[in-house]
């Protein structure tokens, strides 16, 4: 009997007014719920799933949130807001209290002072552009998810035994690509690589085809011309096209994986309410 209470439950909720919305709305609630439970092991594991992360920058704070708006209304709930936006620190603290089921890092970090700051401000994960083994050191103290930037394979493997849980290839456009990240995976299969710099709608899967364990990107989807022109739109379907650029290579390297983008992948591709698919 309460099974079945159940079941009726849902449906109600899945058709109250004709909308789906209200259902949708139980399940960001949830999502909200869990982001805030959090640990550094699933916030990697989110990264990993999702597969691509919005590296923000802004000219002020309020176009940032409103960049932030944006994405999200693309389904990506990842949100790196780098310390070159004005009052950065403050932005990030302002995007944890609004969207509790967004999971919102730091980049652009560039020592352990940052670091710090970031992490009291509710950043999940701190990113760099450059290798500074201080900041890993305090992001391990603080069990905080950190992703420090390294570029030849010297430095990918002092970053990654220095701790880091993945590394940022960092300008990875500059070095050739995706084909530079097949390079250094051949070797370096146990290192998780976020190519990021030159990162576009057009070589995104070549890159996640390579072997990298996500994508970072910047300008092809953080438009901020988009926001003052009054195009906000054009950011969420960017958004929406790079998780379901992402999750077709993803399935493309899977032999005999159902081809349907929204099915699912042993990584998965999951939109902002933590479902296993990338559009509603």
């Amino acid at each position: 009997m309460p099974q079945a209470q159940g079941r009726r439950s849902l449906q109600v909720l899945k058709t109250v007014n004709g909308k789906p919305k209200a259902f949708r709305n139980v399940r960001r609630q949830a999502a909200a719920v869990l982001c805030r439970q959090m640990n550094k092991t699933e916030v990697i594991k989110r990264i990993r799933d999702i597969g691509v992360i919005p590296v923000v920058r802004a000219s002020s704070p309020a176009e940032a949130i409103q960049v932030v708006e944006a994405i999200r209304a693309g389904g990506l709930p990842l949100l790196e807001i780098t310390m070159t936006v004005p009052g950065a620190v403050q932005v990030i603290e302002e995007l944890v209290k609004r969207f509790d089921d967004a999971i919102v890092g730091a980049g652009t970090v560039l020592d352990p002072e940052t670091a710090r700051r970031c992490f009291g401000a509710g950043a999940k994960f701190i990113v760099s552009p450059a290798l500074n083994l201080e900041t890993i050191a305090v992001c391990r103290e603080l069990d905080v998810a950190v992703m420090p930037g390294a570029l030849t394979p010297t430095e990918i493997v002092t970053a990654w035994k220095a701790g880091a849980d993945m590394v940022k290839v960092f300008p990875a456009g500059a070095m050739g690509g995706a084909s530079y990240i097949k390079s250094v995976k051949a070797p370096l299969p146990q290192i998780e690589l976020v190519p990021t710099g030159g990162v576009t709608l057009a070589n995104a899967a070549d890159f996640i085809k390579a072997g990298a364990a996500a994508v970072g990107v910047g300008a092809d989807l953080v438009d901020t011309k988009a926001i003052r022109a009054g195009q906000p739109e054009k950011i969420t379907q960017a958004a929406r096209a790079f998780i379901e650029t992402v999750s077709k290579a993803r399935m493309s390297s899977v032999p005999g994986a159902d081809r349907d983008p929204r099915a699912g992948s042993p990584r998965g591709v999951v939109d902002a309410t933590g479902s296993n698919h990338a559009l509603w």
